[in-house]
């Protein structure tokens, strides 16, 4: 029986990895070992551990690791936190292999804790190209991990270009795109369904109507922008008087400067319609981004699951910059005049064809059986 450790550090990571912890589960000689940790485990942030119990799991563990503040050196010592923790967990789970998810920096503790400790890394999104310190953290998460589960094919050559062995590089897709998918299949989600199941501040809308969502987070390089950059997308957003579903930033240094923009427009304004929510199950956003009008921000399920779906995205900044991009994106900088004229232009434009780039829907499947079948080992050598 071979043991898989799946640490999921985000809210956003659980949709990340949703469908290969379902193969997983279901896979004959694997045994499924989930922790939570960060941000994963904060109410204000989206607490995964009710959405995991009600979707079958039970994670193994639970590591509280997150320092408060807005500032670039918490996040630091988040992640050094995270290393000393992910050695107790790990020496308790025993694992043969840890997988990690994308490039936020506590994904930068686990694939370390892991590397030391001589227990195999598997990586799943590496050899992506954005904005932001998650750039950094990403590939030296590549060089710390052992077998590679990328979405794209440009990805692949990536990682193979900074000298990882071809026999470890594998294209899966995103298990997002196959959540995505699945929700894409379903019926609309209702307005009753929405608001009496999730609540937030603001009034009830009208989903039969034509809705935003918007979804921003701070910049980590830009950390100190971070309000003014939400105060330009939040007037944008009030100028045009449309029914809009507001989603709260994440974890990141800037997050309070984007919390502060977003609670004082709120508290001056009052706006009859924008509705507020911390968060969603990841099917339920899903449902939600695939029957909106379009999303605005700079979230990466605009350019990966939106994709797939194709639900117009309206991209600000440079968080996203660099990542692959389907017929669905147009890229703006931060200006509400700028943001307005595109939004305008995505209402009255068609909607756009459907992309698969980021995976066809059963990335969970191959990521379970590679990692049942594959031999795994701990050594590296440089190459070029």
């Amino acid at each position: 029986m071979r043991r898989i450790c799946v640490v999921i550090t985000a809210r956003p990571s659980y949709s990340r990895i949703k469908a290969a912890l379902d193969a997983i589960a279901a896979a004959p000689g694997l045994e499924l070992h989930i922790v939570l940790a960060a941000s994963a485990l904060l109410d204000r942030f989206g607490n995964l551990q009710d959405v995991l119990r009600d979707d079958g799991f039970t994670p193994s563990a639970r590591v509280f690791t997150v320092i408060e503040g807005d500032r670039p050196s918490t996040m630091v010592k988040t992640t050094g936190l995270g290393m000393i923790e992910m050695a107790s967990v790990f020496e308790q789970l025993a694992p043969d292999v840890v997988v990690t998810i994308a490039d936020r920096y506590e994904t930068l503790a686990t694939a370390a804790a892991a590397a030391y400790m001589n227990i195999p890394v598997t990586h799943i999104q590496g050899g992506e190209v954005t904005g932001s310190i998650d750039e950094k953290v990403r590939h030296a998460v590549t060089k710390l991990s052992n077998l590679h589960f990328v979405a794209t094919e440009t990805a692949a050559d990536r990682v193979r270009r900074m000298g990882e062995p071809p026999e470890s590089v594998f294209v899966t897709g995103c298990p997002s795109i196959d959540l995505a998918a699945a929700a894409a299949a379903r019926p609309p989600i209702t307005s009753r369904e929405l608001f009496s199941r999730y609540g937030g501040v603001g009034p009830a809308l009208d989903l039969e109507k034509p809705f935003l969502v918007v979804l921003q987070h701070p910049v980590t390089t830009e950390y100190d922008a971070a309000r003014a950059s939400i105060t330009e997308t939040i007037q944008a957003i009030h100028t045009l008087n449309m029914p809009t579903l507001w989603f709260w930033p994440n974890v990141d240094a800037g997050s309070d400067g984007t919390s502060k923009g977003l609670r004082v427009f709120r508290e001056q304004h009052q706006p009859k319609h924008i509705h507020f929510f911390r968060n969603l199950l990841p099917m339920d956003f899903l449902r939600l981004l695939n029957q909106a009008t379009g999303i605005v921000g700079n979230s990466s399920a605009a350019i990966r699951e939106c994709s797939f779906l194709g639900t117009p995205a309206v991209n600000i900044g440079t968080r996203q910059q660099g990542r692959e991009r389907g017929r669905n994106v147009v890229d703006v900088g931060y200006d509400r005049i700028e943001i307005i004229g595109a939004i305008e232009r995505m209402i009255d434009g068609p909607r756009p064809a459907r992309d698969t780039i980021y995976g066809d829907g059963a990335a969970g499947s191959r990521i379970a059986s590679l990692l049942g079948r594959l031999p795994l080992n701990v050594e590296k050598r440089l190459a070029y």
